[in-house]
């Protein structure tokens, strides 16, 4: 299956950008990867020297491996980039990713440590998803009939499928199900009106209200809501998989996900595990991915920032926040 595989960034989350597509090479992808960016580009693709770069102006290539080449697209938008996914999608779909059979988003905060094959298994069953941490959200809990509520008003009908709540982080579909990210895309559309604009969200940026952001809100996670709110207003088959999947729970890790701040790449995890705080699966797991094909850290930053993780897990078996 021809699958491309696309994300979003600006700032220093060019860092998540290097351990995903390494992680996607490690385990086996190949293929076009398409990073839309604001901002300047990062140092480790204009300075590149191991790596052929092509620059196209807003689009710049860079040949990651033999068969896997990394695509940086400049995006002219005013949205945050949380509520820009299903737009991104459509946008390749329309134009240099026409070809692609299927189309997998995944967060610049997440890596990949099964094989791909799984992944490619998986748009097989349906749309996929992962649980997110603060599922499992019931069929009458307040923000669900917030949501058939406000969407009822606006000519779309939702319909209770399952409990489960899904993390927005990654979303994977096969062209034949491309109506599903058309759906995605209407509803934040929709869902705009009720947030003050797309370009607000509950991270970094425009924030929401403060009467958007309780806890029966309907879009207190903007396009995360607007993504469940699809899943219970689309026709196609929605594929679950469990915490586990994103590291939440003990289990088969398939793509941990660092929820919050601070990021794999700012973290401290010494210090913060003195503090009771114990690493996150995605924090080791991150630093096993940025040093090949592309290197953006040092290998003494990388085998210093190994043991600190190691000395955190340590740490954290004895002392720890309840």
């Amino acid at each position: 299956m021809n699958v491309s595989v696309c994300t979003l960034f600006e700032r220093n989350y060019h860092h998540g950008v290097v351990g995903l597509v390494n992680s996607l090479v490690t385990k086996g992808f190949e293929g076009n990867i398409y990073a839309g960016y604001r901002g300047e580009l990062p140092s480790w693709v204009v300075s590149s020297s191991q790596n052929e770069v092509e620059n196209l102006g807003h689009v710049v290539t860079m040949q990651v491996t033999d068969t896997t080449w990394l695509h940086l697209i400049l995006l002219d938008t005013d949205y945050h980039f949380t509520n820009y996914k299903p737009d991104f999608m459509l946008q390749l779909w329309k134009t240099v990713a026409s070809d692609a059979e299927a189309m997998v988003y995944m967060d610049p905060d997440i890596v990949l440590l099964q094989y791909w094959s799984n992944i490619t298994e998986w748009l097989s069953a349906g749309v996929a998803v992962c649980e997110d941490v603060n599922s499992p959200v019931a069929e009458f809990h307040p923000r669900r009939v917030a949501w058939r509520e406000y969407y009822g008003q606006r000519g779309v009908q939702l319909k209770f499928k399952e409990a489960f709540y899904a993390n927005g982080g990654f979303v994977g579909v096969t062209k034949s199900r491309i109506s599903f990210i058309e759906d995605w895309q209407r509803n934040q559309e929709l869902m705009a009106e009720a947030i003050g604009g797309l370009n607000r969200s509950s991270l970094v940026g425009a924030k929401l209200n403060k009467e958007d952001t309780g806890p029966f809100a309907p879009f207190g996670k903007t396009d995360q809501d607007a993504l469940n709110a699809t899943i219970e207003s689309t026709v196609e088959t929605v594929s679950f998989v469990g915490k586990e999947a994103m590291g939440f729970i003990p289990g088969k890790v398939i793509l941990p996900h660092a929820l919050g701040v601070p990021k794999p790449w700012d973290n401290k995890p010494l210090k913060r595990s003195f503090g009771g705080v114990v690493p996150r699966y995605i924090d080791k797991a991150y630093w096993d991915f940025v040093s090949s094909p592309i290197s953006v850290f040092s290998e003494k930053k990388v085998a210093r920032m190994k043991r600190m993780n190691q000395y955190a897990a340590l740490v954290s078996r004895f002392y720890r926040k309840n």
